[in-house]
């Protein structure tokens, strides 16, 4: 008789992470597939559940549920992804029905920051710990709030939008239609344009000159002395601390958790963020300030699904 497994469904914009566990969440394997935009939501899930099938094949056995992630917005009650901005045509997608369909069992849906927290807290850096705050800082910023264990969803699942606080009053306008959001600010794409907008804005000598600007160029050329660089990413962990000494002095968590392209450049993001956040909150001993890289590296969302996966399990 075939084996019981939980499934997790991890979708975004550039790649579809598939995960296997067993009932008691212990991962058995992981696979990966690009998520080919041009091809539509269906036809994309298609190929996904397809590969999540096969992986079952492999090792003789069959999904009891599944968890299911994606950037928002999204309905998490009535199943719905609801236009997220790196997967455009995906307006109102019934991904729970596509879901339900083939497989006939147990699923919910979470969106991807949320699900990369319980990943973290449950897999990765957060084992052991209650309440935690997880921060992606990649294309965007988007947050995952963990408290006594359980994710805070908050009216119109909108809690833990940690990239859209106010940093800078005055400062560029994000695409949520605000001013000065971490995200506009401090974001892999922000870091990169900014370093655009001073290099063309005069006769600037920087090693970064007729380079692709990306954040990890801009991290390296800042490691390697660039002074241009160097500015940018000062100011990028100024603001970066600005808004987690907020989060740290509302919530006082055990840990804040940075997963993220950027959180990659390591102790050259946490050393100096840490000691700048630690100067900004008073009201917290300095050695419960915690912030860590993501252990789980880009799989922290997909490890996240499969704990919803036994959630739903548990409640069938």
């Amino acid at each position: 008789m075939p084996r019981q497994v939980l499934a997790g469904i991890d979708i975004g914009g550039t790649k579809i992470a598939l995960g296997l566990a067993g009932l008691d969440a212990q991962l058995l394997s992981l696979s990966r597939l690009p998520t080919q935009i041009e091809l539509g939501p269906d036809r994309i899930m298609q190929a996904a559940l397809d590969q999540l099938e096969q992986m079952t094949q492999e090792i003789d056995a069959q999904i009891a549920a599944i968890g299911v992630c994606c950037g928002g917005p999204l309905d998490r009650r009535k199943g719905l992804i609801l236009s997220p901005p790196n997967l455009p045509g995906w307006d109102e997608f019934p991904i729970m029905n596509v879901v339900n369909e083939r497989f006939g069992v147990p699923a919910l849906l979470d969106n991807d920051a949320n699900a990369a927290a319980l990943g973290e807290l449950h897999y990765g850096a957060g084992r052991g710990l209650q309440d935690l705050m997880y921060m992606t800082i990649s294309t965007g910023i988007g947050g995952g709030l963990i408290v006594r264990g359980e994710v805070v969803h908050g009216v119109a699942d909108a809690a833990g939008e940690v990239g859209h606080m106010t940093v800078q009053p005055d400062g560029p306008l994000c695409g949520c239609g605000s001013r000065g959001c971490l995200e506009v600010l401090c974001s892999g794409t922000a870091i990169a344009r900014r370093a655009r907008e001073r290099l063309s804005s005069g006769n600037v000598h920087s090693s970064m000159n007729g380079k692709n600007i990306t954040a990890k160029v801009v991290a390296e050329a800042a490691r390697d002395g660039d002074i241009l660089a160097r500015e940018v990413w000062d100011e990028t962990v100024y603001y970066l601390a600005i808004g987690i000494g907020a989060v740290i002095s509302i919530l006082a968590p055990e840990v804040v958790i940075l997963g993220g392209g950027v959180s990659l450049a390591g102790d050259q993001l946490l050393k100096p963020l840490t000691e700048q956040v630690k100067s900004r909150s008073k009201l917290l001993p300095a050695d419960k300030i915690n912030i860590l890289q993501a252990a789980l590296a880009g799989d922290s969302g997909v490890y996240g699904t499969l704990f919803l996966a036994q959630r739903a399990a548990a409640l069938s």
